[in-house]
């Protein structure tokens, strides 16, 4: 069933998603999971024992959605396609989240120094019983950082709501060589594959 009207909800707290769905003027409400939570947990990003990368995104992203669509239907919100998302860093097939402090921060970095490492963001869109899901991988290569280039950028603010602990469009755009892939995918919202989404649903998009 084609929505109503074209607005969503965003499943999310992440401001970079916000102003990437504004910039292809999707209209949008915020449905955050924690502060609407009913009682029990909510979703768990913890990785389970043996789950790989892309399996672990997949799931978190698609949990998300399922969440705070049952958080809508709970509050009695107008019916709406609720987007979610999921972005996490990928080196030598260990998941990097975000860091908990500034040592977890600093390691990230020295493990991805001087090398190339993979960006996975997944994006699922629930509407009724239908559900639309995708994920896009890129890559991401650092240059060789210091350990004073990497004490200096974890003493700012950026890195420790970022998985990976850094932000491309951000302060470490500096320490970026090269990227293959999408570039809003990194920041947290593959547009083009967002947009095909949406889409489908019956939500136009330019």
């Amino acid at each position: 069933m084609k929505p109503a009207d074209h607005k969503i909800y965003l499943a999310s707290k992440s401001p970079r998603r916000r102003e990437l769905l504004r910039q292809i003027g999707v209209d949008f409400e915020l449905l955050l999971l924690r502060d609407s939570a009913p009682r029990g947990p909510e979703v768990s990003e913890e990785v389970r024992p043996g789950e790989q990368p892309l399996d672990y995104v997949t799931r978190v992203t698609k949990e998300k959605g399922e969440f705070a669509s049952r958080i809508m239907l709970m509050r009695r919100l107008p019916i709406r396609p609720v987007l979610s998302a999921d972005t996490t860093v990928v080196v030598d097939s260990r998941i990097l989240g975000k860091p908990a402090d500034r040592n977890e921060a600093m390691e990230m970095l020295r493990a991805m120094s001087g090398r190339t490492h993979q960006v996975l963001t997944s994006v699922a869109l629930h509407h009724d019983d239908q559900h639309w899901q995708v994920t896009q991988a890129s890559e991401v290569r650092l240059a060789k950082l210091s350990e004073e280039r990497i004490r200096a950028y974890c003493a700012t603010t950026e890195p420790y709501d970022k998985a990976g602990a850094y932000g491309i469009q951000g302060l470490a755009s500096v320490f970026i060589e090269h990227i293959s892939g999408s570039y809003t995918g990194i920041m947290g919202l593959p547009l083009h594959e967002t947009a095909e989404l949406l889409n489908q649903a019956g939500i136009p998009v330019l």
